[in-house]
């Protein structure tokens, strides 16, 4: 157990479709690390609750945080506003700057050939096809994982990314970005372009969208690099 990390805590924020058990293969190595791992669990009904939903699970911390998010999340996370928070670390993730929506991001660049087709039910809210998890979304994952992943999915109001984005905090805090090489939910290109844009600490590796799932180690060892580096 690392003593330095005891008094810290990592936040992990899950992406579309998802909810905090998407971050289920990385809690405990994190926690055998020494650090205090939560998962806050975002509604996905439009940009303002989901930071909002976070910021509450952040004001049961004590201590210096790390946040990770992954997909939209890193969306959310970049909406931190609390001093304790010293480092973001986005998986897959998107990164709005001020005034762009989660959908100028998103759709940045040409879809993946594997890539789902996307659009709003008559509630205003997105669902993910049943075969978009096994094509792109953990197209790593066995089919039993994919099976699972579509029939716990939870879908995200078309607020979600139409909302324009706050100030981020990658603005004034040091970022890691896990760069997913065969990402066909988010492409490799725009990933690229938003660290490159943040000045992130890039970690390039040959994973799908959904490493925290499929490759959990390179996610560990990603925040461990921030939370070392910054939760002192």
């Amino acid at each position: 157990m690392n003593s330095l990390l005891q008094h810290a805590t990592v936040v992990l924020v899950h992406g579309a479709w998802a909810d905090g058990s998407s971050w289920q293969n990385v809690i405990l190595p994190l926690r055998r690390e020494g650090l205090e791992v939560m998962c806050a669990q975002i509604p996905l009904t439009s940009l303002t609750d989901d930071i909002a939903a976070l910021q509450r699970v952040v004001g049961r911390t004590t201590g210096p945080i790390a946040l990770a998010g992954h997909a939209y999340g890193g969306a959310v996370i970049a909406a931190a506003n609390d001093d304790r928070v010293k480092s973001l670390v986005y998986v897959a993730a998107l990164a709005p700057d001020e005034d762009e929506t989660v959908a100028d991001v998103f759709y940045r660049a040409a879809p993946h050939p594997d890539a789902p087709h996307l659009a709003p039910d008559d509630h205003g809210f997105i669902w993910m096809p049943q075969e978009g998890f096994s094509r792109a979304v953990a197209h790593k994952a066995s089919a039993d994982q994919a099976n699972i992943l579509s029939a716990v999915q939870r879908s995200i109001a078309l607020k979600c990314i139409q909302e324009k984005a706050p100030a981020p905090a990658w603005r004034t805090k040091p970022s890691w970005f896990l760069l997913a090489e065969e990402d066909r939910m988010i492409s490799p290109e725009t990933q690229r372009y938003m660290a490159d844009r943040m000045g992130a600490n890039i970690r390039s590796h040959q994973v799908d969208h959904s490493p925290m799932l499929t490759a959990p180690g390179v996610v560990v060892d990603v925040i461990l690099d921030a939370a070392r580096q910054t939760l002192r």
